[in-house]
């Protein structure tokens, strides 16, 4: 069976990813995850469905709602509207992580727990576009892994 979502908060790579969360400000965290929602995510996304734009309209949303331009409710809207990307696509596991890994993103400014997404979504995303939805879980696993340390890494980047 494939997966949807990385369930293994005990996870070495995963762990090391929450401690350092655990220790940022909600904002910092949506800039994280806003910032590789964009630079990452949304190509796998688009490369599946180059004319959908809700995925980009929910980051562009939530970036406007970090520079004070806009109101949670509007953003909350295109949060939504990127989720139902995800339920539309879900014979695509790719294109499907990769919305709800978006989603997920944006929502950080909302909650800042929302960041794990990125990593239980965005990850697993990652290595099925990187090595095929049909690969082997130790192979796929192998790829998750390399991505959360990227990830890991970016966080520590902007970290306070």
């Amino acid at each position: 069976m494939k997966r949807k979502i990385l369930t293994d908060y005990n996870a070495p790579y995963i762990k090391e990813i929450l401690y350092l969360v655990q220790t940022q400000s909600k904002l910092t965290l949506a800039h994280w995850a806003i910032d590789y929602a964009e630079a990452v995510m949304l190509k796998i996304w688009q490369k599946y469905y180059p004319d959908d734009r809700r995925p980009y309209e929910s980051i562009v949303a939530a970036k406007r709602w970090l520079a004070g331009v806009v109101k949670l409710p509007y953003v909350k809207t295109r949060i939504l509207e990127c989720h139902a990307c995800a339920r539309e696509t879900k014979d695509n596991l790719i294109a499907f992580t990769a919305a709800r890994a978006i989603g997920q993103c944006a929502s950080t400014i909302h909650s800042a727990r929302h960041c794990m997404g990125l990593v239980m979504y965005g990850a697993l995303s990652i290595a099925y576009e990187k090595l095929g939805t049909d690969a082997p879980w130790e192979h796929i696993e192998e790829a998750v892994k390399e991505e959360c340390l990227k990830m890991k890494e970016a966080l520590i980047n902007i970290a306070v």
